[in-house]
């Protein structure tokens, strides 16, 4: 069937060496990077608070199974990432693999993961800027401060400082990706010295005690909030995104990825054992979000709690230039293949960056920010992304039964395994969300196979390529 219909995966390599390209500029170091600019931000500085109301000082546990879940899917995205090194990520290794129509519905999955995810971080952001600013006296006007209807008993109309971050964000990206790492690789360095800050001044005031019972609420507990807070560690998978603008891509993706993967999940298991050691896990009710200068604010180190805030918007910072980021390299993938109009794909002459589509979404998640209270649509994050990584695990396996004799610079270990294990995770994490975000989800895959039978099956380059 023509849906189903293939990219080998020479032409896609090939596609990406023609026309007006991409500047390579990354090496592992600034994949890396990336990667911990995309996974550490609201996960630690916010979610942790909520996790440990949910499982306990047991949320340990749950990072680690979100992790693994993580580590499984990185391994297939890391080999998939090495042999087909074109922007696009699992959308591009979807089409090689599964063919055009499901190629793009992962493709319009993928903008409502990165959509949404700018959109929700953006909100916390200006969260945690206003209180810095109140901090020197400053206050925003109230009806600037949040979405309409976000603020009980408040009046309010535009979510300013959301709005203004983004479009910050935008410029800095549509300038360049050399310009974009240099300020990235400074606030990932300078947000992962806060954490380290929170882990040398709050070891010391660990008390067993507090993890006792260590299990409230039994494995329920541990994989509710499993779940929860797999949004921490949402964005790896944006470094494949980078293939095309990565001076070797057969060797530093694969370690970018799994790099910043691994760094991650050691930070956040560490900063859970001292949260819920220094502060008992129900007095964080009612301080969710912000549990991390709760906790400083219990052991009598106030002075660090405000370097913390600064971490904390540093860290959220990166977050959204890491998912926009990505986003524009998917839709730029997409509209190479003629799925999106050419306006997705038009690359600025001086700065080699596809502007075109860095401004559409870049105004799109700023005003969904300033302008939708997102508090139940960020869990259409986790479902998007969940879905993306069992898709990526299937389409290794295929590849790996399809073409066998395939060049691998980097082999996934243990296939099947692995991968049977990251959808086996991922499955598992999908049905512990709510049945409304599986409506919701739904409904967005409902849209996006419409826009696919109305406009992109007749524009797709390969579909004219086959009818010539």
């Amino acid at each position: 069937m023509s849906i189903f219909r293939k990219k080998s995966i020479s032409d896609l390599v090939a596609a990406s060496k023609t026309g007006t390209t991409l500047n390579k500029e990354l090496g592992t170091w600034d994949l890396t990077m990336l990667g911990i600019g995309a996974i550490i931000g609201t996960g630690i500085f916010v979610l942790t608070g909520t996790g440990a109301l949910t499982a306990g000082p047991a949320l340990i546990i749950s990072f680690i199974i979100a992790g693994l879940a993580c580590l499984f899917a990185a391994l297939s995205y890391a080999e998939f990432a090495s042999t087909v090194p074109v922007s696009g990520s699992v959308y591009t290794y979807t089409y090689a693999t599964m063919g055009e129509f499901l190629a793009w519905i992962i493709g319009w999955d993928l903008i409502l993961e990165y959509l949404l995810a700018v959109s929700a971080v953006s909100v916390g952001w200006s969260g945690y800027f206003q209180s810095l600013l109140k901090g020197f006296g400053i206050t925003i006007p109230t009806a600037f401060t949040a979405a309409p209807g976000a603020v009980e008993g408040a009046t309010t109309y535009f979510n300013l400082p959301a709005f203004l971050i983004v479009m910050l964000i935008t410029v800095l990206l549509s300038l360049g990706v050399k310009q974009s790492k240099r300020v990235n690789n400074i606030m990932v360095v300078i947000k992962v010295a806060v954490v380290i800050l929170f882990i040398v001044v709050g070891v010391g005031y660990v008390k067993p005690d507090n993890w006792t019972p260590f299990t409230p609420f039994g494995f329920d507990g541990i994989f509710a909030a499993a779940a929860l807070v797999f949004f921490a560690f949402i964005g790896f998978d944006a470094i494949a995104s980078a293939a095309e603008e990565t001076k070797n891509p057969n060797r530093d993706l694969p370690k970018g990825i799994i790099y910043s993967l691994l760094i991650c999940t050691i930070l956040y298991v560490i900063v859970t054992g001292i949260m819920t050691g220094v502060v008992p896990f129900t007095d964080f009710k009612g301080n969710e979000d912000h549990p991390i200068s709760l906790v400083l604010q219990v052991a009598g180190q106030n002075w660090v709690a405000g370097i913390i805030d600064i971490g904390a918007i540093l860290g959220m910072t990166t977050v959204m230039l890491v998912m926009l980021y990505g986003q524009t390299r998917v839709s730029y993938a997409m509209s190479r293949d003629g799925l999106l109009p050419k306006f997705f794909r038009t690359v600025h002459k001086k700065y080699r960056t596809p502007y075109g589509s860095t401004w559409f979404f870049g105004l799109v998640a700023g005003l969904m920010g300033a302008l939708i209270p997102l508090d139940e649509l960020a869990k259409l994050v986790n479902i998007g992304t969940l879905s993306a990584f069992i898709l990526v695990s299937v389409a290794v396996l295929v590849l790996r039964k399809t073409q066998p004799d395939l060049p691998r610079a980097f082999r996934c270990p243990a296939v099947p395994w692995i991968p049977l294990l990251a959808i086996l995770f991922c499955g598992f994490l999908m049905l512990q969300l709510d049945g409304d975000t599986w409506i919701r989800f739904i409904i967005w895959l409902v849209i996006g196979a419409a826009i696919y039978f109305i406009y992109s099956k007749k524009n797709s380059h390969l579909n004219k390529e086959i009818n010539k």
